[in-house]
C-alpha cells in the first residue's frame, strides 16, 4: 500500500501501545504509505474481508436489466473494489496524478489512529477515565467504517449531484454508513455486540446534524475520537489531511503526532496543552490550503461540473439514484459506473458519452472567472445560479442560455463557517493543572486571519466559443450586485478568442 517505512516499529513507543489484547506477532497486517504496518484485530478483518467494504462486484451491478445482452457480456470483463474504487479525491487525479488513493487506505488509517488515539488515553488515563477493551473495539471499529456509505467520487455525489436529482433532500454519507453497517452485520452474520454496533454508528454521526444529544451518552470524549462534533479535532482529519498532502504534493507542516502524543481527557473533553496551540491552527489552516489548491482548483472543478452533468443526463435511463434507497443496491455503486457508461451501447446514454469523452480527451469546460464574495457581504450570500449570469447579458451578440453557463459556489472556511475554530477548543497548562481554558484571538498571534470564511464564485462555459460573452454577463452581474468588478482581473482575451 505504499513506500517502505523506516520508522522502527519494534522500538517506538506509539506502536507498542497500539495492540490490542492479542499479540501482534500472529495478527494480520499491511503496510501503509503514511503510517507504517497497521495490524488488523479480528473483528475488523471480518468487516474488512467482505464485497460490502472491499466493494467488490461484477461491474454488471448497474441496473443490469436496464442493459441489452451486449452491454452485459462487456461489462462482465470487468470487476472492481468499492472502497479500492472509490477515490478519495474524487476527480481531483485528473489535475494531481498522483491523487489516486482510495476510500479502502483512508479507512485503514483512520482506523489505526482512533486505535492509538484510545490506546493513549488508556496508557496515561485508564483507571480515571474507565477505558476497557470494548471502549477500544468500538473507537477502532468506528474509525474503519465511517466512511462506508460514500457514493462514486466521494463528496461529488452527495453535495453536487443528489441535490439536483432530489431537491431539499437530507441525503449523507454519515446516514448511508449507517445502513450499511447494519446490512454488512445482517448479510454476514457478524457476531459482534449490538451494544458496539449502537455506539459505533453513534461515533459515525458524531459530527453531522444527525449527532444523538451528548446527554444521552458516557464517556463523551470517545465520541469526539473520529468525528468530533464539538471542535472539529479528529483522527479523520489528521489522516486525510496527511494522505492527500503526499498524494498530492502538497507541502504539509501539521504534526498530528506531537497532538495525539499530548492530549488529555478533562472533564470528560479531549484538550491539548497551551504551548500547541500553534500546531492546531495549521491543522485548519493546512485543511483549508487544501482546499483552495487542491479540491476546489478550478480544473478539478470543470471536470467536477462535466461528471455531474454526465451523471444527470444517464439518470433516467439508469436510475443512478433509486440506489440511496437500499444499501443492497447502494454497496454496488462505485467510481467505475464513468467506465460502464463509456462502453454502454445505448442511444439514451449519448449525451453522457460525450461528456465522458470532452474529458478524455481534456475539451473542459472553460473556467472564465472567479471572485470572492466580499467580507461585508457573506452573511446574506445566495448562491449563484446560471440563470444569473444569463440574465446579467446586455442585448446584442449572441444570446446566452442556461445550459450555456456552469456556475461553481466555493466555501472554505476553517470548519466552522465564519467562526474562529479555536473558539471552541479547549487547553490545558501542564499536566499538573486540571483546569481547562480557551485562548482568546489577541493571545495567539497577530498575523493569524480575522476573517474565517471565503465565498469564491467561478463560472465556467461550457461551449469554447462563449468564454467571452459569459465573461461579460458575469462582469456585469458584479457590477450589478456590488457596484464594482470583484474579481481580480478580467478575462485575458485570448481565452475568449479560443475555439
Amino acid at each position: 500500500m505504499g513506500a517502505i517505512c523506516h520508522e522502527d516499529l519494534s522500538l517506538s513507543p506509539r506502536r507498542t501501545n497500539f495492540a490490542s489484547c492479542q499479540d501482534l506477532r500472529f495478527s494480520k497486517h499491511v503496510h501503509d504509505n503514511v503510517h507504517g504496518n497497521i495490524y488488523l484485530d479480528p473483528l475488523a478483518l471480518k468487516f474488512i474481508d467482505t464485497e460490502q467494504f472491499q466493494r467488490k462486484v461484477d461491474c454488471s451491478f448497474l441496473f443490469a436489466y436496464l442493459f441489452n445482452v451486449m452491454l452485459l457480456i462487456a461489462l462482465n470483463y470487468f470487476s472492481h473494489y468499492r472502497l479500492r474504487d472509490l477515490k478519495q479525491l474524487g476527480m481531483t487525479h485528473m489535475v494531481y496524478p498522483g491523487a489516486m488513493h482510495s476510500r479502502f487506505e483512508h479507512s485503514l488509517g483512520v482506523y489505526c489512529l482512533a486505535g492509538e488515539s484510545v490506546q493513549q488515553f488508556k496508557k496515561y488515563q485508564g483507571l480515571e477515565l474507565g477505558i476497557d477493551a470494548f471502549d477500544i473495539q468500538t473507537v477502532k471499529l468506528a474509525g474503519l467504517l465511517h466512511d462506508v456509505g460514500h457514493g462514486p467520487f466521494s463528496h461529488l455525489f452527495e453535495r453536487e449531484f443528489l441535490p439536483c436529482v432530489h431537491s431539499g433532500s437530507k441525503w449523507s454519507h454519515e446516514q448511508m454508513s449507517l445502513k450499511m453497517v447494519d446490512y454488512i452485520v445482517d448479510e454476514h452474520h457478524i457476531d459482534v455486540d449490538s451494544g458496539m454496533i449502537k455506539k459505533v454508528k453513534e461515533m459515525i454521526v458524531a459530527s453531522s446534524e444527525f449527532a444523538l444529544p451528548k446527554g444521552t451518552r458516557e464517556k463523551l470524549f470517545l465520541y469526539d475520537i473520529v468525528a468530533n462534533g464539538r471542535n472539529g479535532i479528529d483522527v479523520d482529519k489528521f489522516d486525510y489531511i496527511v494522505r492527500d498532502c503526499r498524494a498530492c504534493g502538497v507541502g504539509c507542516n501539521f504534526e498530528f503526532q506531537r497532538l495525539m502524543e499530548t492530549m488529555r481527557v478533562l472533564d470528560d473533553e479531549i484538550c491539548y496543552r497551551a504551548k500547541d496551540y500553534l500546531t492546531v491552527h495549521k491543522l485548519f489552516y493546512t485543511r483549508a490550503d487544501l482546499y483552495r489548491t487542491v479540491y476546489t482548483h478550478p480544473k478539478v472543478k470543470a471536470i467536477e461540473l462535466m461528471i455531474v452533468d454526465a451523471l444527470l443526463k444517464a439518470n433516467s435511463f439508469l436510475e443512478i439514484s433509486s440506489a440511496v434507497e437500499d444499501p443492497c443496491d447502494y454497496w454496488k455503486l462505485d467510481d467505475t459506473i464513468i467506465k460502464s457508461i463509456e462502453i454502454a451501447p445505448d442511444q439514451e446514454l449519448k449525451e453522457s458519452k460525450d461528456l465522458i469523452l470532452r474529458i478524455r480527451r481534456r475539451n473542459l469546460y472553460q473556467f472564465c472567472n472567479e471572485y470572492a464574495v466580499p467580507k461585508d457581504k457573506l452573511e446574506h450570500f445566495k448562491d449563484v445560479t446560471a440563470q444569473d449570469i444569463v440574465c446579467s447579458q446586455k442585448n446584442g451578440g449572441v444570446i446566452l442560455k442556461e445550459e450555456d453557463v456552469a456556475v461553481s459556489n466555493v466555501r472554505i472556511d476553517l470548519t466552522r463557517g465564519r467562526s474562529n475554530p479555536l473558539e471552541r477548543i479547549n487547553f490545558f497548562k501542564d499536566y499538573e493543572s486540571e483546569d481547562k481554558f480557551t485562548i482568546p484571538d489577541d493571545r495567539i498571534s497577530h498575523l493569524l486571519p480575522t476573517c474565517y470564511q471565503d465565498m469564491i464564485v467561478r463560472v465556467y462555459s461550457k461551449k469554447p466559443e462563449l468564454v467571452g460573452a459569459i465573461s461579460e454577463a458575469f462582469e456585469n452581474f458584479q457590477l450589478k450586485t456590488y457596484g464594482l468588478k470583484a474579481q481580480v482581473h478580467s478575462t485575458p482575451e485570448k481565452k475568449k478568442r479560443r475555439v
